[in-house]
């Protein structure tokens, strides 16, 4: 599960940190590419030494190119870290972005409501974090059976 509570459900102050999945190591991106390059060169290999050759090259290179770009990019948009920190009487949510910069959202605990928009939000089971005025989201990047178990885990969470 991509959240876990950083600090026991006794302690006064708890810590809940959300990232999303990554599937991917970097080892594995490399020997994916690697193994995309390979198996594109292996219908060229007939063509060595023909002029042909040189004309299919800069598109195999472009198409392997961008196999590896699209996997970095996804890998960089994957760098999103939710902290959610309940005291004895507030509720703190940061959210860390993949350029560094944070978004910070501040309540009474006593007043946060946590709320789940079965089909009404962006996602399905969409959960969000009500107080102050403000509506905030937690988990978005994560599964819909994922967003269920956070929504249960928060509401547990609240009301202790």
């Amino acid at each position: 599960m991509p959240y876990q509570w950083t600090t026991p459900p006794d302690s006064p102050t708890q810590e809940l940190q959300l990232w999303p999945h990554n599937s991917l190591p970097q080892a594995g991106m490399a020997a994916f590419v690697l193994s995309t390059f390979t198996l594109i060169l292996i219908p060229a290999l007939p063509l060595l030494g023909s002029v042909v050759l040189w004309g299919l090259l800069p598109f195999l290179m472009l198409a392997v190119w961008g196999i590896f770009y699209a996997l970095r990019r996804n890998r960089r948009a994957r760098q999103i870290v939710e902290v959610l920190t309940l005291d004895g009487e507030q509720a703190h949510l940061v959210r860390t972005n993949p350029k560094g910069d944070t978004q910070e959202w501040d309540c009474n605990r006593y007043w946060t409501q946590v709320l789940k928009y079965e089909r009404e939000g962006p996602v399905p089971q969409y959960v969000t974090l009500k107080g102050m005025g403000r509506e905030v989201e937690i988990g978005a990047f994560l599964s819909e059976e994922e967003r269920v178990a956070l929504y249960d885990d928060l509401i547990r969470a609240l009301k202790r």
